[in-house]
C-alpha cells in the first residue's frame, strides 16, 4: 500500500524590490506552502500573488507567522511577552486567511517561522501563546512544528490538529533540534544529501510533513530530487488531512 507524506515549502519571502527564491518552481512540486505574513518578509502584493499562485495549483496554503523582525528575517529571538506573541500571531494568521479567502481558497495550517519556531519548540509559555492564537481564530487549522516539541504539545492541549515536521535541507543536533545557521553544515544545498535525509525522515512515524526552505540555494532542484527519492521509496505527496 502506497504511503503518503506532505512536502511543504516556506515561500512568499520577497519584499518590495528585494527578490527571494523561485516560488513558482517550488509550487509546481510541493503539496503545501507556508506563506510569509509580512512580519519577517512578504509585502501585500507578494502575499496576494503567492496565495493566488498556490491556490491555482491546489497547494495547501498555510500562514508562516514570525516575530516582528523584518531586518533580521525573523531569525532573531525577541523578548516579547506571551500576550504580545499571541496578538502578533493572531494578526498574521487573520491577514493571511483573509487574502486566501479573497482568492477563493481557505487557510489549511499554521507554521511559525525562524526564531519563533525554534523558541516555541523549547519554551512552553511561548508555545501556548501561539496555540491560543490559532485556536482563537480557527480550531480546525493544523499546527506544524518539530516532533515531540513544546509547540506540538501546546497545540494538542489547545485541541488543535498537529503535524510533526522534518527538514530536508537542514542538519540536526543529536537531541533532535535544528543546528544553528551560524554553524558550518547547518544547511544542505546538495540535492542528493537532502533527498536522502527526506526519505529517512518520511519513514519516521513522528513526521507527517517535510520542509524545503525557499531561500536555500537551489531549492527547486532540491525539491525535485526529494520528490524523486520519495517516489522511489514508495511515498506519494499529499497534504496532511
Amino acid at each position: 500500500m502506497e504511503r503518503t507524506i506532505d512536502l511543504n515549502c516556506d515561500i512568499g519571502e520577497s519584499y518590495g524590490a528585494w527578490s527571494m527564491g523561485d516560488d513558482d518552481a517550488l509550487l509546481d512540486v510541493v503539496s503545501s506552502a507556508n506563506v510569509a505574513c509580512g512580519f519577517h518578509a512578504g509585502d501585500p502584493s507578494i502575499i496576494d500573488a503567492t496565495v493566488r499562485a498556490a491556490a491555482e495549483r491546489g497547494v495547501a496554503i498555510g500562514a508562516h507567522p514570525s516575530y516582528p523582525d523584518l531586518a533580521g528575517f525573523g531569525r532573531r529571538s525577541m523578548n516579547l511577552s506571551p500576550q504580545d506573541v499571541e496578538s502578533a500571531v493572531l494578526y498574521q494568521i487573520a491577514a493571511l486567511a483573509g487574502v486566501a479567502r479573497a482568492n477563493g481558497a481557505a487557510l489549511h495550517h499554521v507554521k511559525p517561522h525562524g526564531a519563533l519556531y525554534n523558541d516555541a519548540a523549547r519554551n512552553a509559555q511561548l508555545a501556548e501563546a501561539i496555540a491560543r492564537a490559532i485556536a482563537r481564530f480557527d480550531t480546525t487549522l493544523l499546527l506544524v512544528g518539530l516532533p515531540d516539541s513544546a509547540l506540538i504539545a501546546a497545540g494538542k492541549a489547545a485541541g488543535l490538529r498537529t503535524a510533526g515536521e522534518g527538514f530536508c535541507d537542514r542538519a540536526y543536533e543529536p537531541d533532535g533540534s535544528l543546528r544553528s545557521r551560524l554553524r558550518d553544515g547547518a544547511v544542505f544545498t546538495d540535492p542528493e544529501q537532502a533527498a536522502h535525509q527526506a526519505v529517512l525522515l518520511a519513514r519516521s512515524e513522528r513526521v507527517k510533513t517535510l520542509c524545503i526552505h525557499g531561500d536555500t540555494p537551489g531549492a527547486p532542484r532540491i525539491a525535485l530530487a526529494v520528490c524523486a527519492a520519495l517516489r522511489d521509496a514508495g511515498f506519494a505527496l499529499a497534504r496532511v488531512a
